[in-house]
């Protein structure tokens, strides 16, 4: 067993390869579309992604800063906006994906950079990708920061609500369910090392009959579709 101070930082029995970062694997991609106050369409990957409730439904997304310690242009744009888009990242797109992964001035528009084709949303101002089969307007609702080892490493984390979700039907199967062996969605293991889903299975709950909490085990209450969740396919 190898064990490792995170404090003292030293993988020396690794080769100096930091672990931590393919050890909370795989991590779906959070391909962030956001739109400045100047009207500049952005388009970014965050590797931390993850859903944070369900009814209703939240997101989050975590960005450190720039070298030079400003912060990411997703983050400001959520901040003065209100809003940002989440993308669904697939096998195919996962090049497309790569080219906005860069750390641009934040006049550059990655949309234009990728060859990406923009898709106006209905609840937000900021762009969808068109090509990517299933998209997620989200309303801004808080930034936390989360304080680093030097003013260079802290984490912004940013949540948001879905307030709309688009589906591409193609990918839907008869039973209701998402095909995600069709979609194939990437997610990262660190270094730079990603996967995609092309095996599943299922387990059911073995101590409950029914879903504790709505929306928990995939579907939505009857008093969340009251209270205007959608499913736009």
């Amino acid at each position: 067993m190898l064990d490792f101070d995170v404090a003292k930082g030293d993988y020396s029995k690794l080769q100096g390869m930091n672990p931590f970062k393919s050890i909370a694997v795989p991590r779906p991609i959070g391909w962030i579309s956001t739109v400045s106050k100047n009207g500049v369409d952005n388009l970014a990957p965050y590797s931390q992604f993850c859903n944070v409730g369900f009814d209703p439904p939240y997101v989050m997304f975590a960005a450190q800063p720039r070298i030079d310690q400003s912060r990411k242009d997703s983050v400001v744009n959520a901040e003065d906006m209100g809003c940002f888009v989440h993308n669904m990242v697939t096998y195919d797109l996962k090049e497309k994906m790569n080219i906005t992964d860069v750390s641009s001035d934040p006049s550059v528009d990655e949309f234009e950079a990728a060859g990406l084709t923009k898709l106006d949303s209905v609840l937000v101002p900021a762009k969808r990708v068109a090509e990517s089969p299933i998209q997620m307007e989200c309303e801004y609702v808080t930034t936390i920061r989360l304080p680093g080892s030097s003013p260079s490493c802290h984490s912004d984390i940013v949540i948001g609500k879905v307030i709309m979700i688009h589906i591409n039907e193609d990918y839907v199967l008869p039973d209701g369910k998402l095909d995600i062996l069709k979609l194939r969605p990437l997610s990262r293991l660190g270094y730079a090392d990603y996967t995609s889903v092309t095996e599943l299975f299922e387990m059911s709950y073995k101590s409950m009959k029914k879903d504790p909490i709505p929306g928990s085990m995939g579907w939505m209450s009857p008093e969340s579709l009251k209270k205007g969740a959608t499913r736009d396919l």
